[in-house]
């Protein structure tokens, strides 16, 4: 099963913005063209790069109010971690360090191509390029591949990743990771072949047109059985990318340098401008901001952008405005009407929220229009099959609609109103204020509203937990979500797909489990690729919609602004990419130069 509590954390944290750093050099340093290639303005990163150099040279100094989660990619969950991580780590595929939609494809990184499918689509072959090797200059072969992947199957030992891959590798072998396994090479999991060093064979169950995004993710990493150090390897895992780590303290940051053993000519996605990239953990995120604006810093790589007080003063001068960019994180905020809760079993009750919510409202109590466009349903941009336009209840008009509520009343037997409680978490001052503008909303239709402020970070148990949740009678819960990959099911399927439905750590509020909806999940999964599965989730979405088990309230956007001297510097759809630049999974952002002194360097994904 899916950890999203860990997922959600890092989708939460940059969903997806993704930015790349190069490195610095002077402003007499030769650009190099591209198409969309530019100067600095408002939001120019996110169509194109701003910019774009291969001058060499410099740091690159990347902030965050909040510290990495672990730098072991077994283990990491974060999304600005992941961007971190594409300074060091490699995987058989990534996301391509471009701009936009561009920047949503999958490309080789260690691979010499793309996986050959057979068997029906069960089988997924893949070859090495040659001359790639770790920092100590060890070729890297396919059996480090698989090793790196055994490693997430010992969650007594590295508990904190994501998990797909014993979800589609495991098939009731119950392998319980190489610190357990018996095989004399640590190689007993049997639906992965290493048949010879430079071939990797993946054997499905059954067909999942999703499994190369499972590829692009940090837990596919390669890893050196004679290196591993067990739940200690976060402190300096092993190299394989531009950079290496130098060093790492927990809370207060990390430094990386250049890996000597790292071949540019076997990257194709990764520049490795920059001679150095340091990583700095603050406790005061204003501060943070009035560094960015005093170029002391060049970016911060937690890709939530900036507090209210920066974000007022780069909105008012158009000299630092034209450094920041409003990026779609890949999110989306959320109220979610669970149905084991009265009368929200009825759906003319659920329709009478929607429709006496205030659309305009909500979205000035996360922030206003920089902090997401009106929410129109379930599927963010970005995600194959997504239809920004789809907008069923009329949301994106943004204006209440009473009469069409009282009508919900009077069908759902409620003609003066009930009452209810939302729930929202005590430590998201934006997600309290929208539960706050739908109470004043409702109340204007009768609907009398508790709000329930929990501690944040019980969720997994307060929300979580269907029973509780029927219990204190939660009628609405606010929430946000985003995408581990960049799939429909990667974002809907723990929401709405019945089986993910758990006694703890649920994310399933709604608690539906639909028949039609779960089999279109399984139809999807079956499709030859997952351009052809983009259909199947734009009709979940739409299932989905109808039922009114949501109301969207914004598809979610960051304020993020760049030290100017930054080069390279781009956003791309991505829900790794923005993880992997200097942006920052939903995946791939990339690293960003400097242009007046040296630096520059790419980021990643981080938690919200």
């Amino acid at each position: 099963m899916i950890r999203r509590k860990q997922a959600f954390a890092i989708t939460a944290v940059i969903a997806a913005l993704s930015l790349t750093a190069a490195c610095g050099g002077s402003d007499g340093d030769k650009k190099t063209e591209g198409k969309g290639a530019g100067g600095a303005a408002f939001n120019a990163a996110t169509t194109g790069m701003v910019n774009p150099s291969d001058a060499k040279g410099g740091e690159l100094k990347l902030w965050s109010p909040q510290d990495v989660d672990y730098l072991d990619p077994a283990r990491a969950y974060y999304g600005f971690v992941w961007d971190i991580q594409r300074l060091y780590v490699r995987q058989l595929l990534a996301y391509d360090s471009k701009p936009g939609k561009d920047g949503s494809k999958l490309v080789p990184d260690l691979a010499e191509g793309l996986p050959v499918l057979s068997n029906e689509g069960k089988t997924y072959t893949l070859k090495i390029k040659d001359g790639v090797k770790f920092e100590d200059g060890t070729p890297i072969t396919s059996k480090d591949f698989k090793y790196g992947i055994e490693r997430v199957f010992a969650q007594d030992v590295l508990s904190g990743g994501p998990t797909y891959l014993i979800d589609l590798l495991d098939q009731g072998q119950k392998y319980p990771g190489p610190y357990k396994d018996t095989d004399a090479n640590k190689m007993g999991l049997k639906s992965v072949e290493t048949p010879d060093d430079k071939t990797i064979v993946f054997n499905l169950a059954s067909a999942n047109s999703d499994f190369s995004y499972l590829l692009a993710m940090p837990s596919s990493s390669p890893v050196p059985a004679a290196k591993d150090t067990g739940a200690t390897y976060t402190n300096k895992p092993v190299s394989t990318g531009p950079y290496k780590v130098e060093s790492f303290t927990a809370s207060k940051g990390a430094t990386f340098v250049r890996n000597e053993n790292w071949d540019p000519k076997t990257d194709t996605i990764r520049k490795g401008l920059p001679d150095k990239v340091s990583f700095t953990v603050t406790t005061n995120p204003d501060d943070m901001d009035a560094r960015l604006l005093s170029g002391d810093i060049d970016l911060a790589i937690d890709g939530t952008g900036m507090q209210q007080a920066g974000k007022n003063k780069v909105l008012k001068d158009e000299n630092l405005k034209k450094n920041a960019d409003n990026p779609f994180t890949g999110y989306i905020r959320y109220f979610a009407f669970p149905t084991t809760v009265a009368p929200f079993d009825n759906i003319e009750c659920r329709k009478a929220v929607i429709y006496a919510a205030d659309p305009k409202s909500l979205q000035t109590a996360r922030g206003g229009p920089t902090s997401g466009d009106l929410g129109a349903n379930m599927l963010p941009p970005g995600i194959p099959g997504s239809d920004k336009s789809y907008d069923p209840w009329s949301l994106t008009k943004g204006e209440p609609q009473e009469a069409k509520a009282k009508e919900a009343l009077k069908a759902c037997g409620k003609p003066d109103g009930f009452e209810t409680t939302i729930a929202v978490r005590n430590n998201r001052a934006p997600e309290v204020k929208t539960a706050e503008s739908l109470q004043a909303s409702l109340a204007k239709v009768g609907i009398k509203v508790t709000i329930d402020q929990y501690d944040g970070k019980l969720s997994s148990s307060v929300i979580g937990s269907p029973e509780n949740v029927k219990k204190k009678g939660y009628g609405i819960i606010v929430m946000g979500w985003g995408a581990d990959y960049n799939s429909g099911s990667g974002f809907l399927q723990p929401l709405v797909d019945g089986k993910f439905i758990q006694p703890n750590g649920n994310n399933n509020y709604t608690e539906i489990n639909d028949p039609e909806i779960n089999e279109l999940f399984k139809t999807a999964a079956a499709a030859a690729t997952p351009e052809a599965a983009a259909p199947f989730y734009t009709d979940i979405n739409k299932k989905v919609m109808e039922k009114a088990l949501y109301l969207p309230i914004n598809f979610d956007k960051a304020f993020v602004y760049h030290n100017p001297r930054l080069t390279n510097v781009y956003f791309n759809d991505s829900p790794l990419s923005v993880r992997n630049s200097a942006t920052s999974k939903p995946m791939p952002p990339a690293p960003t130069t400097a242009t007046r002194s040296p630096t520059g360097a790419p980021s990643r994904r981080t938690s919200r």
